[in-house]
């Protein structure tokens, strides 16, 4: 793996597409709760995206590290980081703080990134451009959420969820920086890993709080093998490959597409209303990632168009 991010019309195509899978997942999470607890859904969608990457894993050879390099400390910060606690502090935290509150703390992930990633990733340095990029985005997840972005919840536990909340995106912010500095990893095993050390330390909590898995029906249990699958199992997994060739800071931009894509998809398939600040939200947030990524998308074209002209003869 080369120190200088990779970022190619693939690593957009694959940005994107990750960004409409999680864009959806506050919606099929939103069916799935309707027949199953915040702590055994968390357990199912981790538990059934162990045995999928699982399985693929062993089909493939059971291969991790893939040269003598090793670096099992750090594996397991990946890997506890990226899904069980994140997850955990989410589901306790969001009893107590605004969703507008959430959404922002999870914006703020790519915000995070930044200085990580410019002290412990090479290649990954800070620039003017980029910081102002990353900025005017995060004003359009502002306008987005609106007024309601720090308004209180009024409960008693309000700070100590808002503390959760953004625990969870400093998670996500570490795992991002740690999974780029692993030694050369198979992605999937480094996905099935993650799953197995998620269900470890889940499903017991999910015991202690929640106490045994309640009785699902079939449609509860269709999205939660629907959540499993996609936004968990096969997200992850090409959350790693983006990290690995992209680089953290590139893969933090889906953060600030995810809550548009979340409201366009719950307006299309859910009726609700689209809320008036989303077009100047849209145009700061596309600014803000052109600006960041300004020299990959000007290597990009400038890449395209020469592959386009005619060579020289002789």
């Amino acid at each position: 793996m080369s120190d200088t991010p990779d970022i190619t019309a693939r690593s957009w195509i694959m940005l994107f597409a990750l960004a409409i899978v999680w864009g959806s997942t506050f919606m099929v999470m939103e069916l799935a709760l309707r027949g199953i607890t915040p702590m055994w859904l968390a357990a199912g969608r981790i538990g059934f995206a162990a045995v999928l990457a699982g399985a693929v894993w062993a089909v493939r050879g059971g291969k991790l590290f893939l040269t003598d390099a090793r670096d099992w400390p750090a594996l397991f910060i990946a890997t506890s980081l990226t899904t069980a606690i994140p997850f955990m502090l989410l589901c306790w935290g969001l009893e107590y703080v605004t969703s507008g509150f959430a959404g922002i703390s999870m914006a703020a992930v790519v915000l995070m990134v930044l200085p990580l990633a410019h002290f412990f990733v090479p290649g990954e340095k800070m620039t003017t451009r980029r910081t102002i990029g990353f900025v005017i985005g995060f004003a359009g997840i502002l306008v987005l959420v609106g007024p309601g972005a720090f308004a209180s919840s009024g409960e008693a536990l309000e700070l100590w969820g808002r503390l959760a909340c953004l625990g969870a995106a400093a998670c996500y912010a570490i795992s991002s920086i740690v999974v780029r500095r692993l030694p050369p990893i198979d992605p999937v095993g480094l996905t099935a890993a993650t799953f197995i050390l998620g269900c470890i330390i889940v499903i017991p909590v999910a015991l202690i709080t929640e106490g045994l898995p309640p009785a699902a029906d079939g449609i509860t249990l269709f999205w939660v093998v629907l959540l499993g699958m996609l936004p968990t199992a096969a997200a992850n997994l090409l959350r790693i490959v983006i990290i690995r060739s992209a680089g953290p800071v590139f893969m933090g931009l889906v953060n600030y597409q995810v809550p548009i894509l979340s409201i366009i998809l719950g307006a299309i398939v859910l009726n609700e209303p689209f809320p008036p600040s989303l077009k100047w939200a849209l145009v700061l947030i596309l600014a803000g990632m052109g600006l960041s990524q300004y020299g990959a998308l000007t290597r990009l074209f400038t890449g395209a168009k020469r592959r386009s002209e005619p060579l020289p003869k002789g």
